[in-house]
């Protein structure tokens, strides 16, 4: 650890501003990084012979990545760091106390130098496995460099900007797809146009293709039912000063925000990558197909072994728009074709998907919460330095940690839950603008960016409430 820590020195870091930045600066500072990052995404790697990208587009939106360009690899290298660490940390691999300053700065020490190695990892494991097609070395490069950018982009939005670089990456990505595939002309990129101008069209030739508005009727359903959770609170009293002012803490269900969700969906499109890197290795190579599948992702193309498809052909199965296939074949053949072993084995990938993506959730919501500041350990340190206390109890740091650990584990839990459910389902539901995933995601970071953006115009028009809001 030590040597890794004199390693760790000599790499280059944004600077914290030793003044807080007012609120027009932060603004500044993200969209720069927003602009840098829509320009990254347009920029086509040097030497691309061709790109094969069939099975990696339905993870393109949490990645924040776009095949074929500099944001190839997008932000899955820096979240695969994280997600190793976390692991190696949870199964006492690594020793680092994460309730200590100290623990806390090794941490972030190891998880930017596992960045840069992954993003150098991801970077060449895309030619060399046949994700894209080219020099290798010249694309790996081009790969891997684009991710470091995208790294320091997040460091300089969490350091001076509002909120994360990484959460603003995949929204602007989502949003900008959503967009395009709802409002597309016709005669751009693609004969078909988006899915409100087909609509209007078949609406003035007398035949309104209604069912092109499901997709944006199940989008709508999944913003009111996150901003309604975002809304869904336990109040814990509290009191502050000698006369005992009173107040409320709350502990929202969403306590984890949707954090959870884009480590878990980051870590299946990792699966994918390297199950193509070990497709031909004994047992290993099976293991991380079966892993793939059923974690949502058709065995399919790259991730056939040299020998042939043979019985992995079948497993060709997707979680994503599962819904409709179901309806489309009940629709056709009546309920028996759901006992068809095509329509049996994607069954039983839902089935799978759903309970790993709960099972991740709930493992990265657990550790974010120790990560993030948000244990009851942590939150009973800022209301203890803020003069805050718990209403008929006394003032005592362990009384306070006794009564949030009432709540916040188990709302933890619950959180991580609903939000895996939630983005399983509208996966398997949604399949035309966006995935339930990514508007998800989206929906839950752009409502974290507004409230940030009132605190921090709460800040600025009464400096006397910093104290209490930091």
């Amino acid at each position: 650890m030590e040597v890794i820590s004199k390693i760790c020195a000599f790499i280059p870091e944004v600077k914290r501003p030793e003044v807080e930045p007012p609120l027009k600066k932060r603004i500044m500072w993200s969209a720069i990084a927003l602009l840098i990052f829509f320009i990254m995404g347009n920029i086509p790697l040097i030497g691309l012979a061709e790109e094969s990208k069939t099975t990696l587009i339905q993870f393109q939106e949490v990645l924040a990545s776009r095949m074929g360009t500099l944001l190839t690899a997008g932000i899955g290298p820096i979240v695969l760091a994280s997600i190793m660490l976390q692991l190696l940390i949870g199964a006492k691999i690594i020793e680092i106390d994460l309730a200590d300053p100290r623990g806390r700065a090794t941490f972030q020490s190891l998880q930017k130098l596992a960045a840069i190695l992954f993003c150098f990892f991801e970077g060449f494991a895309y030619p060399l496995s046949g994700w894209i097609r080219g020099d290798p070395i010249i694309l790996g490069l081009q790969i891997a460099l684009g991710s470091i950018v995208l790294f320091y982009l997040d460091d300089l939005v969490g350091k001076h900007g509002i909120g994360s670089g990484i959460g603003l990456f995949i929204a602007g990505g989502v949003t900008s797809r959503f967009f395009w595939q709802a409002f597309r002309p016709f005669g751009i990129g693609v004969e078909e146009g988006g899915l409100i101008p087909t609509f209007i069209t078949s609406w003035f030739a007398g035949q309104p293709q209604y069912i092109l508005l499901l997709p944006l009727i199940i989008s709508l359903i999944i913003f009111l039912v996150v901003t309604y959770a975002h809304a869904m609170h336990v109040n814990i009293p509290i009191t502050m000063g000698r006369k005992g002012l009173g107040g409320r803490y709350p502990v929202r269900l969403l306590y984890v925000s949707v954090i959870p969700v884009i480590l878990a969906v980051a870590l299946f499109a990792n699966f994918v990558i390297i199950a193509s890197v070990v497709k031909d290795v004994p047992v290993a190579g099976d293991i991380m197909r079966y892993l793939c599948w059923a974690t949502g992702t058709p065995i399919r193309e790259n991730l056939y072994p040299s020998s042939g498809a043979g019985h992995w052909a079948k497993f060709n199965t997707s979680v994503y728009n599962l819904f409709g296939r179901v309806i489309t074949q009940i629709g056709a053949s009546g309920f028996g074709a759901l006992f068809e072993e095509s329509m049996l084995l994607n069954i039983i990938q839902g089935i799978l998907y759903m309970i790993f993506l709960i099972i991740f959730c709930i493992i990265f919501g657990k550790f974010w919460v120790l990560m993030g500041g948000q244990s009851p350990e942590d939150i009973a340190n800022q209301l203890e330095s803020s003069g805050m206390y718990i209403p008929g109890f006394r003032r005592d740091r362990r009384v306070i940690v006794k009564i949030l650990n009432r709540y916040i584990p188990t709302i933890t839990v619950l959180g991580s839950i609903f939000v895996a459910l939630l983005a399983g389902i509208g996966n398997m539901a949604l399949g035309a603008l966006a995935s339930g995933t990514g508007i998800l995601l989206t929906v839950g970071i752009v409502y974290n960016l507004y409230e940030q953006l009132a605190r921090m115009q709460l800040k600025e028009a009464h400096p006397l409430l910093k104290k209490l809001l930091r």
